[in-house]
């Protein structure tokens, strides 16, 4: 399978600690099957920090992943919705650190609003939940281990 990654600069080695951490699935390398999500994200990075837009490109070698603990959702839910603010909270332990790669939709931009008035307890998780029903949300690989990168193979850049 290949994922993307977009950024401002050519990935050869890719080094945990350079993720950030507090994002959706907490600190990981993100991929996405999306090329055109990738494509946006390596020119929001380009204008932010600087450096030319790029799309890194891996093989994931999906065949056999049973040594690793997974976690996926297929739809943002309430699991995937209370998962990914308790990674976000600088607060509260982070599920995501019992997981070598997590699978789920993103929570982009488009969202933001409501995970903030939920934050600040204007809403509720239901309506939360309710909120993302009509939204089409892209798709993220998370690899959070060392582990789990190395199912990855890098390609050349698009």
């Amino acid at each position: 399978m290949i994922l993307y990654h977009g950024s401002n600069c050519d990935i050869e080695k890719i080094d945990l600690t350079m993720c950030k951490p507090f994002k959706d699935f907490g600190q990981s390398f993100y991929l996405t099957t999306i090329l055109v999500q990738a494509r946006e994200m390596s020119q929001k990075v380009a204008d932010r920090f600087g450096g030319k837009s790029i799309v890194n490109t891996f093989e994931f070698d999906d065949s056999d992943l049973s040594s690793l603990k997974i976690k996926k959702f297929e739809q943002p839910d309430r699991e995937w919705a209370e998962f990914v603010m308790a990674n976000r909270s600088r607060k509260q332990k982070h599920p995501a650190d019992e997981f070598d790669l997590i699978i789920g939709p993103v929570a982009n931009d488009d969202i933001a609003t409501l995970f903030r008035t939920f934050a600040i307890n204007v809403i509720t998780i239901d309506e939360l939940v309710n909120g993302l029903k009509s939204r089409k949300l892209n798709n993220q690989y998370a690899f959070r281990t060392p582990k789990a990168i190395s199912f990855l193979q890098k390609r050349p850049s698009v």
